[in-house]
């Protein structure tokens, strides 16, 4: 395997050799073998053939020099300056010069905002599918967190003004928001929170004016992602249209005009944030600022929230990789400092409390992986027009945005735990993991929201668990190489979770939603686990998922007695071979399924 699965010599010279490393300096492609099989599992032979020294690159860098610049804009968050030296309200925000630096990674050097939507970056000579991209985003976001907010932004905001705006606004906006020239790009915004509500957008009061042959916003906004963006998406409701959701319109509001004044809008001031600090949130007052409509927009119903929905799965999906890409930091922490420090006479690895902690970490890490690969593809599918992949993508972003935030938070604490005092020191990048985690329940819905999501509209009103429980079992089925009793035993298990599920549904049991969702997630990562571990298998490369899932399926959805000691021997000889440096074969790992 790799490193991060080998015990370090231990030769202090001096007391500070006591003190384990990070993971600072590593290749991130590189010692990520389960990645690396993956691509085989879900990347075409051409497109991984391709990407694969690029991620490799990027590996590299995001260990390196991005772990460094990332670490300086936490430290040193953006400043914003309300005035110009003349006195003139020419607000501005300072960033900190390694934030620029992680933007000419992302935007100039590998373009993921975007290498989706026009042809030819990275030497690609199509358009580059969701899957690829996102392999981008994983690596970029084991360092840097915070900037994965502004290209997701920038991506999706020009995505909505493709599908929508007019072509006027199209040719004044889309080449620029493309752009890799970072002396010309236009980077995205979103300006969707107000004062009276994040989650029930119902209630916003930003009013549309058409004046002077354009329309003109007043009121504010709360909660500014990205508030130095240069188009800025946010919902508005014009002058005269009805009350509640049917009221609102989607605009595209520019930071400068056409003639390069500023637009009538003031950042008043920055949020002081738990974590992220390294992006710009700020709380903004429009004052007749001039906006672009996306779609038609009056004084009649409007279909602006519906518009803005189209990017709700784009933008789930990406907070899903995000907290797969932090859970794969803290568990490639929690290996490094487990496999260096000695303690009571033995490197802690060989303890085998900790071991099971490390289990605890590397599980939903491994889980979120799959799950984000998956989702990606099912979102390429049905975004080319099959109703099937769309309708398993309605399900499967809400899951996956509600299970790996929450399970994010619990890593990060867990591999914090691991390196001990020292992890509560902001010297480390624990205490940034732990900080940063936490913004995951919150961005894109909370739990409930996301959850209640799952529940009420995705089963209730699409039925979309349907179609994922027939994927599903349509992948057992046809993967000959997944052991017939297990394959057997989660075929039930998808039966139980989606009736489970479907029964909350109808019922309207809210209370249940968290719980319906949870099962659906564990079930849908258990198979996938289970599939791509035996396909690797019979590949002949490393089967060891298939021991992953098998802990999701004991851990995660069964029912077993917390006061009984029973039943350990599969769980010691999996965790034992997890915790290996060596590749584990189909034929050891179904040993080690019948324990």
């Amino acid at each position: 395997m790799t490193f991060l699965h080998k015990k370090q010599e231990f030769k202090p010279q001096e007391l500070s050799d006591y003190i384990a490393p990070d993971c600072h300096g590593l290749n991130f492609f590189e010692v990520d073998n389960n990645l690396r099989d993956l691509l085989h599992v879900y990347l075409p032979d051409d497109l991984r053939q391709h990407m694969e020294p690029h991620y490799n690159r990027l590996g590299e860098i995001s260990g390196t020099q991005l772990d460094d610049w990332s670490r300086d804009a936490d430290k040193h968050g953006p400043i914003l300056h309300s005035r110009d030296a003349r006195g003139r309200n020419e607000d501005w925000i300072e960033f900190h010069p390694s934030y620029r630096k992680m933007e000419d990674v992302a935007f100039r050097d590998f373009g993921f905002h975007r290498m989706s939507h026009r042809e030819g970056v990275l030497g690609w000579q199509g358009i580059v599918p969701p899957i690829g991209k996102y392999v981008f985003q994983y690596l970029f976001g084991q360092s840097e967190f915070g900037q994965l907010c502004p290209i997701s932004a920038t991506d999706t905001s020009a995505m909505l003004i493709e599908r929508y705006a007019d072509d006027a606004t199209k040719e004044k906006l889309l080449e620029r928001m493309y752009s890799q020239d970072m002396d010309k790009i236009l980077k995205g915004a979103q300006f969707m929170t107000e004062k009276t509500g994040g989650s029930d957008v119902s209630q916003i009061a930003l009013e549309a004016r058409f004046e002077d042959g354009e329309w003109k916003l007043y009121g504010e906004k709360w909660f500014c992602s990205c508030a130095d963006g240069d188009i800025a998406l946010l919902l508005a409701r014009p002058e005269g249209a009805p009350e509640g959701n049917s009221g609102l319109a989607l605009f595209a509001m520019p930071r400068r005009r056409g003639d390069g004044s500023r637009n009538p809008y003031r950042i008043v001031r920055l949020k002081d944030k738990l974590g992220t600090k390294s992006m710009a949130s700020g709380e903004i007052i429009f004052e007749g600022a001039s906006a672009y409509p996306l779609g038609e927009v009056g004084a009649h119903p409007n279909k602006g929230l519906k518009m803005m929905m189209d990017q709700v799965n784009f933008s789930r999906l990406s907070h899903g990789v995000r907290a797969a890409a932090m859970m794969r930091r803290c568990l490639n922490e929690a290996l490094t400092v487990a496999n260096y420090r000695k303690a009571f006479g033995e490197t802690i690895i060989d303890k085998p409390l900790l071991r099971r902690q490390l289990m605890k970490l590397m599980v939903p890490t491994e889980q979120a992986l799959s799950m984000f690969m998956y989702v990606a593809v099912n979102l390429e599918q049905g975004e080319k027009g099959d109703a099937a992949a769309a309708k398993r993508t309605r399900i499967l972003t809400p899951l996956l945005k509600y299970r790996t935030a929450r399970d994010n938070i619990r890593v990060a604490t867990g591999a914090m735990e691991v390196r001990g005092g020292n992890g509560y020191i902001e010297d480390w990048v624990n205490a940034r993991l732990v900080r940063d985690a936490h913004l995951g329940v919150l961005w894109e819905g909370t739990s409930n929201i996301n959850s209640l999501d799952v529940t009420t509209r995705a089963i209730a009103r699409v039925g979309a668990h349907e179609d994922l429980a027939e994927d599903l079992t349509t992948q057992i089925e046809a993967n000959k190489a997944l052991p017939g009793q297990y394959a057997g035993q989660l075929k039930g298990l998808i039966d139980q979770a989606t009736k489970f599920a479907e029964d909350v549904a109808r019922q309207g049991k809210e209370t249940h939603a968290r719980k319906a969702a949870s099962a659906l997630y564990h079930v849908t990562t258990a198979t996938l686990l289970a599939n791509e571990g035996a396909e690797l298998g019979a590949m002949g490369r490393d089967a060891r998922r298939l021991l992953l899932s098998k802990m999701v399926v004991d851990h995660k959805l069964g029912s077993a007695n917390p006061l009984s000691i029973d039943g350990g021997d599969f769980e010691v000889a999996a965790t034992d071979a997890l915790l290996s440096d060596r590749m584990l074969s189909l034929e050891e790992v179904g040993n080690i399924l019948t324990l």
